[in-house]
């Protein structure tokens, strides 16, 4: 089904379009990485030359260094290169619509702001997960002590970035300053990759908005929105609008995005819950499919006493009327190793019960392994 609305599609726009859709199902979402650049190159490949190459994207966002080498790498293979957005095109993927000479947004079609985030490392010990920092939230800080709190005083300047570099860590700091350059470097470099040339205000303009002028990195920019911004955003006649979102619902509906994992409802009536092969993002134009697959992983997770001590004594009790030396010894030797061999896994079926019995204080999620595969759709 997908294939053929991609076809519809090529039909209508005279072009030949790749999709490619990063899930965002919790809790096992994907991202824009590294790893797609290559299936993106044997889907460029086996498409050829094009004068016109559409992305279908949809993505939350991922690694901002791969929007780049995603579309210098279709620029290689086509004259005019558009992003056709049904639905979230979000941060690194808002930052890959930039390269695009024209970006297609339907009714539904977000794109957001491009501020970068990064892994809070902090000072000390910690637990838990990693905590997230906006690079623009420092900025805002910063900003807020010079320009709102109007403070000048150099001491009291020392003081309050002795604040935040008690709560960050200087490896944190230093990252917030260059991936603030970073950002708009690639910015700018996608947008003038385009065959639409900008004036250096207009570029300016464009990155200081995504980057500062949206506070929110959440905020959802529409079609209107974004052509306000200076974007070059084309709206889709009705035909195109109703198959590209009809595609999209098809991805959502192979990807189950709407479906969340609820870990109370997996560990119903069970301790753990394995599933294998989770397709979380794919890759697809009209000669070739590839899925990213995953493995995840429910555990409830239980405050269990430290080495318990088990002790069993499984004694031979026998009839009142039996009396052991009555027993020949070869058969006592017998139901004596037999007691042997019962013993551990009465020990074992001990141990996952004082487990089971112990109070529950989370649920452990893991998803790990995955890679990138061909897929054949006549298989299933």
């Amino acid at each position: 089904m997908q294939k053929e609305l991609i076809t519809q599609i090529q039909a209508i726009r005279h072009s030949k379009v790749i999709a490619y859709i990063t899930g965002d199902r919790q809790p096992i979402g994907a991202i824009i990485a590294e790893d797609a650049v290559r299936p993106l190159y044997e889907h460029l490949l086996s498409v050829g030359q094009s004068a016109k190459l559409d992305l279908l994207l949809y993505s939350r966002g991922g690694d901002v260094s791969v929007p780049w080498r995603i579309v210098s790498m279709f620029r290689e293979f086509c004259d005019d290169l558009s992003v056709l957005v049904p639905y979230k095109a979000h941060s690194a993927a808002t930052l890959v619509s930039l390269g695009a000479d024209r970006i297609v947004m339907g009714k539904k079609a977000e794109l957001s702001p491009i501020d970068p985030t990064l892994r809070k490392m902090t000072i000390g010990e910690t637990t838990g997960p990693p905590q997230e920092i906006s690079v623009e939230d420092v900025n805002s800080y910063l900003s807020f002590i010079r320009e709102r709190a109007n403070i000048n005083d150099q001491s009291a300047l020392a003081q309050m970035v002795s604040i935040l570099a008690n709560n960050l860590a200087p490896l944190t700091l230093g990252s917030v300053n260059r991936q603030n350059s970073h950002i708009r470097l690639v910015a700018r470099k996608l947008l003038t990759s385009r065959k639409e040339k900008l004036d250096e205000a207009k570029i300016s303009s464009v990155i200081d908005t995504l980057t500062e002028k949206i506070y929110s990195h959440g905020h959802a920019i529409g079609r209107k929105e974004a052509q306000e911004i200076g974007l070059p955003i084309e709206v889709p006649e009705e035909s195109l609008e109703n198959t590209v979102w009809n595609l999209y619902m098809q991805y959502e509906k192979f990807l189950n995005l709407a479906e969340p994992l609820d870990p109370l409802v997996m560990l119903i009536g069970k301790e753990e819950e394995h599933l294998e092969d989770i397709p979380i993002a794919i890759i697809e134009s009209e000669n070739k499919t590839h899925l990213f697959t995953t493995r995840i992983d429910f555990k409830r997770r239980r405050q269990v006493p430290s080495n318990p001590q088990i002790n069993l004594n499984l004694g031979l009790n026998l009839p009142p009327n039996v009396k052991p030396e009555q027993i020949p010894q070869q058969l006592q030797q017998i139901l004596q190793q037999m007691v042997n061999q019962i013993v551990p896994s009465v020990q074992q079926l001990v141990q996952q019960e004082i487990i089971r019995q112990s109070p529950e204080v989370g649920i452990d999620i893991r998803v790990y392994g995955g890679k990138w595969k061909e897929y054949e759709w006549r298989n299933k």
